[in-house]
């Protein structure tokens, strides 16, 4: 379809409005390393939080969804609702341990973590390994999805497309940084939400559909409603529910989702002004990413169903698309095409600033560990800010050439997503461990990061069926990955020999991690005549995850009061919402607790 002038003059003004907020902020961004990739640790909570919303709202994340739902139904999207408990992990345990250890990068950890020249291989390994490789494949995957709305919404080329996207983005990380990042970010998150609740409404409104009535009781949709699996199909119920609620979301890396914090999360939580801003913005990340922005995405995803059934009928309505590129998850842009112009530009210029917004986050983090953790450690400790900042720009254009060659090669969004959970499979425990028990050392979690990827290389690349003439399903190939990965990095670890005992004591000194994880430290270095004051406020770990608790209730009590409020279900959308309410109460009484350091057993007065 042919884009009018009032849709381009949206498009236009977003992409006008980037590079201005890029030039605006450049020469506070180029005066050092600190101010490019962290903007002076002097970030507000709110403009954090949505940050974190709209990075992870991007060009890709309503195309996975929509592939999901049109494949597995709407309680298929449990292979990322369960990612809410690593979130809430991280919000009320491990947010206010990374603006401790106020290190640069998360990356930077391994050298306060552990010691000798492991840790440094470590470092610098891991700074190329996610910094590069893994952080390419992930902005790959989002330029694919910007190259099927390119093609869809402007009938460009996935050359055009990238070449264009590229092009304007480079130039706006180049310019701005990470503040420059954060501001656009604060304009997106507004524009995507009401870009997505407009697409929604227009998607069941298509004739086709017949209105929220016609969308429910289709015979193509009935079937893909429910919000839990049918616990009536063993598989289903493994695969969708119980291996990511049991296993996945501790167990598995994955952008956006680390447990224990990591990435692109921990450079907003290193950025903020204070533990308690670090906390806060996780905090509203979570709430909005998982209880508000999934249903208009549903919507869309359950209307395309009816109007483009099979994935045949898509490639007949959209001939000019490479086969390459056909699947589920073409069908969201599919849906755009009959936004009414106006908001057709709207819509299409929120998509761009979403892929801007995504892109320049991650090239920003990843040029971040090359400019940290590699160069600055590795080739020149002498270098100057200004060299760092040059090296940093330099980086960030190399990323993007890379991650758009390697975007003409992905297929499809749920392709990707799997590939990146097989690689982190096994790795998740370890990165929450390491907080809180000492023994865990610099070999352990190189053995789980070579495993996993070896695992993940040869099950998804090398012999996807493991045994022949066995077709096995993705959670099996998952569960494996985590069994073997984990039996690896345990075993490592007790055949290794421990960190330097100076190194593990200094790091209890500067982040107080608490709990019995740390006594033999402790009490080595207290029988040596260096006392460790513990935290004054006593180990609250246990109340941070009794927190944790009450904010997935709350939080998932909200996302699925909104379902049955869609869903026409009153009475159930009332009684989750009231279950909601009552955690929301809960959590903030807990939590009252915990930041004025009550020891009380009790943790409600």
């Amino acid at each position: 379809m042919a884009l009018e002038s009032i849709d381009w003059a949206f498009i236009i003004a977003f992409f006008a409005i980037a590079l201005i907020v890029g030039v605006w902020v450049a020469r506070k961004a180029g005066e050092s390393s600190s101010e490019f990739f962290l903007s002076g640790r002097r970030m507000p909570w709110w403009l954090l939080g949505m940050s974190m919303v709209a990075t992870t709202f991007s060009t890709d994340t309503p195309n996975l969804v929509t592939d999901i739902v049109r494949q597995n139904g709407v309680s298929g999207n449990w292979v990322w609702w369960a990612f809410l408990l690593t979130g809430m992990l991280t919000v009320f345990v491990y947010a206010k341990l990374w603006r401790r250890s106020d290190v640069m990068t998360d990356i930077e950890f391994y050298e306060l973590r552990y010691s000798g020249a492991s840790a440094a291989f470590l470092r610098g390994f891991r700074a190329l390994y996610l910094g590069i490789f893994f952080n390419i494949m992930i902005m790959a995957a989002v330029t694919l999805a910007a190259i099927k709305i390119g093609g869809v919404l402007l009938n460009l080329s996935p050359v055009e497309t990238i070449a264009i996207a590229a092009l304007i983005t480079v130039i706006f990380s180049m310019l701005g940084g990470l503040r420059g990042v954060l501001l656009t970010d604060f304009l997106l998150f507004i524009v995507a939400m009401i870009g997505s609740v407009a697409a929604a409404v227009v998607a069941v409104g298509h004739p086709d559909v017949g209105g929220l009535s016609g969308l429910l009781t289709h015979d193509l949709v009935k079937g893909k409603l429910s919000i839990l699996p049918d616990f009536g199909n063993a598989e289903a119920l493994v695969s969708v529910l119980i291996i990511p609620i049991a296993v996945q979301w501790w167990s598995v890396w994955y952008p956006g989702a680390e447990p224990g914090g990591g990435g692109y999360i921990a450079q907003r939580m290193l950025s903020a002004k204070d533990e308690t801003h670090a906390t806060g913005a996780t905090l509203f990340f979570n709430a909005v990413h998982y209880a508000l922005r999934p249903w208009p995405w549903i919507l869309v995803a359950l209307a395309s169903l009816i109007v483009f059934p099979s994935i045949e009928s898509l490639q007949e309505a959209f001939p000019h698309v490479s086969e390459s590129i056909l699947g589920h998850d073409l069908a969201y842009p599919a849906m755009l095409t009959f936004l009414p112009h106006g908001l057709l530009g709207l819509v299409v210029g929120s998509l761009i600033a979403a892929y801007m917004s995504t892109i320049s986050t991650h090239l920003n983090w990843g040029s971040s560990y090359v400019v940290n953790d590699f160069w600055k450690r590795f080739v020149n400790k002498e270098a100057s800010e200004k060299e760092l900042v040059r090296v940093g720009r330099i980086s960030t254009v190399l990323m993007m050439l890379v991650a758009a060659a390697l975007a003409l090669w992905l297929e499809n969004a749920l392709q990707a997503f799997h590939i990146l959970l097989q690689i982190g499979a096994g790795t998740g425990l370890l990165f929450i461990l390491r907080w809180f028990w000492w023994r865990i050392n610099a070999f352990s979690e190189l053995t789980a990061m070579v495993v996993s990827f070896l695992v993940a290389v040869y099950v998804e690349l090398v012999h996807p069926n493991l045994f022949p003439g066995i077709e096995l399903a993705a959670w099996v190939k998952l569960v494996s990955g985590v069994a073997i990965t984990t039996t690896a990095w345990v075993v490592v670890t007790f055949l290794t020999r421990p960190t330097d005992h100076r190194v593990l004591a200094e790091f209890c000194r500067k982040v107080h991690p608490g709990g019995p994880g740390w006594r033999v430290v402790l009490e080595r270095a207290s029988a040596e005549g260096d006392r460790i004051e513990e935290e004054s406020r006593g180990w609250n770990v246990p109340l941070g995850i009794l927190c944790m608790v009450a904010g997935c209730f709350a939080v998932y009590s909200t996302l699925f009061a909104i379902g049955y409020l869609i869903y026409g279900n009153h009475i159930f959308a009332l009684v989750l919402m009231a279950v909601a309410v009552v955690s929301v109460n809960f959590l903030f009484r807990v939590w009252r607790k915990v930041s004025a350091g009550s020891a009380a057993r009790s943790p409600v007065s």
